[in-house]
């Protein structure tokens, strides 16, 4: 497993020596070897998407990528964009029935799926918004819709792990898990009481994505499929777009964001290390960061530290989370 702590030690900003997602395929010796394999990414209109896809194209897989915005994706993939391997299917995350829609198109295309990417995700909305379900955005977007996802795709997963390459899920969350403790009560994920704030619905939705990565692990890593989940750093990309013109202001003099800051191709290493990384083989229910296994620390207070909160890893409440996405998506109760 290649190792990549010098860079991250002392980082410089964008394009320091960290790596790239493109360097990640080129360590780990993956060029072509996708071949064969079927990979699906969410939210491939801007920013690590792109990059991600980018990166797994190279190494040869088959490639379903979805985005609320095809006609704006299809521009930010046109550099890359083979259609003899690779097909944008339309997904709007906030609509459960875009979603259903978008995996009974991909399902319709494969049979086998070897590794699912969840990496759409909205960050920081000001003021308390809700889907048509009567779903807070954030985690409508953040989670519930990729937790549907996976549910109507885990077929295609389970079908395609095999002994030499078992199927992964990479849920892409972030360090905002850490700006507080824990999940909302079941009764109200989605600030039904009144109490909204836009850092703890972000947080809420990203600790959820680390949840669902480790309840997945718990149910169906022993028959070969696996789950992570990742922090893909402080990117350079749009995602921020809804944040306060204070707040940005207030970053971009932050000397030590800055320094910490990955451009995109940076930022989509971690995930791309996820997905492909011959170290990861057979493994799930880690939380990664900077291309390696985080370590816990609830000491570190920056939002932009790599290592993860204790609660990130909680057993009862992934249990519960579980439990209660399926009844906000409509689908019956499992074991």
């Amino acid at each position: 497993m290649a190792y990549y702590g010098e860079g991250h030690a002392d980082p410089k900003g964008p394009g320091d020596a960290r790596p790239t997602a493109m360097q990640i395929i080129k360590d780990e010796g993956m060029g072509g070897k996708l071949a064969g394999k079927v990979v699906v990414i969410t939210g491939v209109s801007s920013g690590i998407g792109i990059e991600t896809a980018r990166a797994l194209g190279t190494a040869g897989a088959t490639l379903y990528l979805t985005a609320r915005d095809l006609p704006k994706a299809k521009v930010a993939l046109r550099d890359f964009f083979d259609p003899s391997r690779m097909e944008l299917v339309q997904m709007e995350q906030t609509s459960l029935t875009s979603v259903r829609a978008a995996a009974e198109t991909i399902l319709e295309k494969t049979r086998t799926i070897n590794i699912l990417i969840a990496n759409a995700g909205v960050v920081v909305f000001q003021n308390l918004q809700l889907t048509d379900s009567g779903h807070e955005l954030h985690l409508a977007t953040n989670h519930l819709s990729h937790f549907l996802f996976f549910q109507l795709l885990k077929p295609a997963l389970l079908t395609a792990s095999s002994p030499d390459f078992q199927s992964r899920v990479v849920m892409v969350a972030s360090s905002g898990h850490r700006r507080r403790s824990g999940l909302n009560p079941s009764d109200n994920y989605h600030f039904q009481n009144g109490d909204y704030e836009p850092n703890r619905a972000y947080s809420q939705s990203k600790l959820a994505n680390i949840y669902m990565a480790n309840e997945i692990e718990r149910r169906y890593g022993s028959v070969g499929l696996h789950a992570l989940s990742v922090h893909p750093g402080a990117v350079a990309t749009a995602i921020g777009r809804h944040l306060p013109v204070e707040v940005i202001q207030k970053m971009a003099q932050n000397q030590g964001l800055l320094r910490n800051l990955k451009d995109i191709p940076q930022g989509a290493a971690t995930t791309v290390w996820a997905a492909v990384s011959k170290g990861l083989e057979g493994k799930g229910g880690l939380y990664l960061s900077d291309c390696s296994v985080a370590e816990e620390d609830d000491l570190d207070e920056s939002i932009y530290s790599g290592k993860y909160a204790s609660y990130a890893f909680n057993p009862d409440e992934e249990a519960r989370l579980w439990k209660d996405s399926l009844e906000m998506v409509g689908l019956p109760k499992d074991e």
